[in-house]
């Protein structure tokens, strides 16, 4: 299990990032605090792999905190992620506290994404076989934890978002195309009608079934998503 320690004062910003990471790692144990000494207190009882860490704390700031951890001899070479809405310190924290990377405020799932991925990779060959990429809907109170390499295509109608996948299709109400595409941030989902968002790695084959619309065939499935002119040559590009 991955293990994440966030560093991050501001509550909502702190639980906005452990919803990212959880989004993107499937078995993974996530640690909060608002300050350096319980942050410093939860790296020495628990094996932290990677720590993002804000500038600005309470009562101190993320640099005082990296410096600190860097003692502990388990933590002289884990990553540290800063975030922060500056880049004025960053020269400093690359030079003095070896931290691997930053974020900017406010940050994209899609940014978090590719900071992680490209982190963990070098990391651990087991953890790296454990990330994936996935979105979380919520549905009349439950939430569902949907795998974005699974989705074949994603059909909006009459405000009613239908989710096709491997496993299972998810019903959703009032959920626009355009609402869900930008929770999932991903280059392989692609829109390809006013309605239709299709994973362009399960495409089978693109059929003409009248002027300015196609029909698009997926591997091992029997519906079908709609391609308009408008999105073509974008499809395209991506397939090739």
């Amino acid at each position: 299990m991955v293990s994440f320690l966030i560093v991050e004062d501001d509550k909502q910003q702190r639980n906005n990032l452990a919803r990212i990471i959880k989004s993107i790692v499937d078995d993974c144990k996530i640690y909060a605090a608002d300050n350096k000494d319980d942050a410093l207190e939860i790296a020495k009882k628990v094996s932290i792999n990677l720590m993002f860490v804000d500038i600005k704390l309470k009562d101190s700031n993320g640099l005082d905190f990296a410096k600190e951890v860097r003692k502990i001899s388990q933590y002289k070479l884990t990553w540290i992620i800063f975030l922060t809405t500056h880049v004025d310190f960053m020269l400093q924290a690359f030079k003095e506290i070896h931290c691997y990377d930053y974020i900017l405020k406010p940050y994209s799932k899609k940014k978090v994404a590719e900071t992680i991925k490209l982190l963990l990779e070098h990391n651990s060959s087991s953890v790296d076989d454990k990330i994936k990429e996935y979105v979380v809907f919520e549905l009349k109170g439950v939430t569902f934890k949907v795998c974005l390499e699974d989705i074949y295509f994603i059909e909006v109608q009459l405000r009613t978002c239908t989710v096709h996948t491997k496993s299972e299709v998810y019903v959703f109400s009032r959920m626009p195309l355009k609402r869900i595409l930008e929770m999932i941030e991903v280059n392989y989902i692609v829109k390809t009608h006013k309605s239709f968002a299709v994973n362009t790695n399960h495409i089978k084959k693109i059929e003409k079934v009248s002027r300015g619309c196609w029909e698009i065939d997926f591997w091992g499935y029997d519906k079908k998503a709609l391609l308009a002119t408008t999105y073509k040559d974008d499809l395209m590009l991506k397939i090739n």
